[in-house]
């Protein structure tokens, strides 16, 4: 680390103090358990703390990143410049009061425990997302879904904070979802996500954990267990990625200890010591070999944190 490098790390240590650690290894903080080390990284703990963290390094000039679950990256193997935010705003809110009710939560807050959460209450509406991984920020950020739902079915309003101090609440309409993505993702904004709200309805309680039940037998038998990012490639219009990556013959091929899912080819496993260079080339070699097959190019549902090669 140079001095100019040294100087910026003391002034962060100092305004952040034992919330801000330094030459982090982020395998611990992704799902896949691969990636390279985080010169600096700071625990938030609330969504006040997310937004002035933020909006302090944004004053200083300093580029970040938030970082929830950790699923849906790829950390490159010599990790990453920026400031990562570890994000543990998990506070959530159950409104039953208003028509229909509705549930507010950071966006540090794992989407599938809150899913589950507001079913114990006997609220329906998120039973699709008990059980995705990632944190509500994540997947307001790539409009996640599963089983038929998504966030843009389910969202009333996101909370947005942008670099210049302004905190945005954003309707669906404003965010401007597609499959997988939203206008943050797209545009590349420079903004972050606080927190989100959903619409639920009232339901009967043993449907709803029998829907989620159901949900989760399914998930079992069709996902394989292990550290994975989660679905590797977004679905082409009309197909299954996983479908496109079986026919090329790639279920179960390997680099190093990174395998593509014999059980489900959307899904990238690390079998126990497998790099972020081990998964990009599998990744590669996916991509090629439907391209030569298919004529199509597979896209990327994962974000990819880092130095990476150029995808072919």
């Amino acid at each position: 680390m140079n001095r100019t490098a040294q100087s910026s790390v003391e002034v962060l240590r100092s305004m952040f103090g034992d919330a801000c650690q330094t030459d982090v290894a982020l395998a611990r903080y992704t799902a896949a358990r691969v990636g390279g080390v985080a010169e600096v990284l700071v625990f938030v703990n609330s969504v006040d703390e997310l937004a002035q963290a933020s909006q302090q390094l944004w004053a200083l000039d300093v580029p970040f990143l938030v970082l929830g679950g950790g699923s849906n990256v790829l950390v490159s193997d010599r990790g990453v410049r920026e400031v990562v935010l570890i994000n543990r705003a998990r506070e959530i809110e159950i409104d039953t009061t208003v028509d229909p009710p509705v549930v507010w939560a950071g966006s540090g807050a794992n989407f599938g425990s809150l899913a589950r959460r507001v079913a114990s209450y006997g609220l329906s509406g998120l039973e699709w997302a008990a059980g995705i991984p990632g944190t509500i920020g994540g997947a307001v950020f790539g409009n996640a879904g599963a089983h038929g739902g998504d966030v843009a079915g389910t969202l009333k309003m996101a909370e947005i904070l942008h670099r210049d101090g302004t905190r945005d609440s954003y309707s669906v309409g404003e965010m401007g979802f597609e499959y997988r993505s939203s206008r943050l993702k797209r545009e590349k904004m420079n903004a972050v996500v606080l927190a989100a709200s959903f619409r639920l309805a009232t339901g009967d309680p043993l449907l709803v954990q029998k829907k989620m039940e159901d949900y989760a037998e399914f998930r079992h038998r069709t996902q394989p267990p292990g550290a994975s990012m989660g679905s590797m490639f977004k679905n082409p219009l009309g197909d299954y990625a996983g479908r496109l990556i079986e026919a090329v013959g790639l279920k179960g091929a390997r680099v190093g200890n990174a395998e593509i899912s014999t059980l489900h080819a959307n899904f990238f496993i690390n079998h126990g010591d497998a790099t972020a260079s081990d998964v990009f080339e599998l990744i590669s070699v996916a991509r090629k070999a439907v391209m030569q097959k298919f004529n199509l190019a597979l896209e990327l549902e994962i974000e990819l944190l880092g130095d990476f090669p150029p995808l072919d």
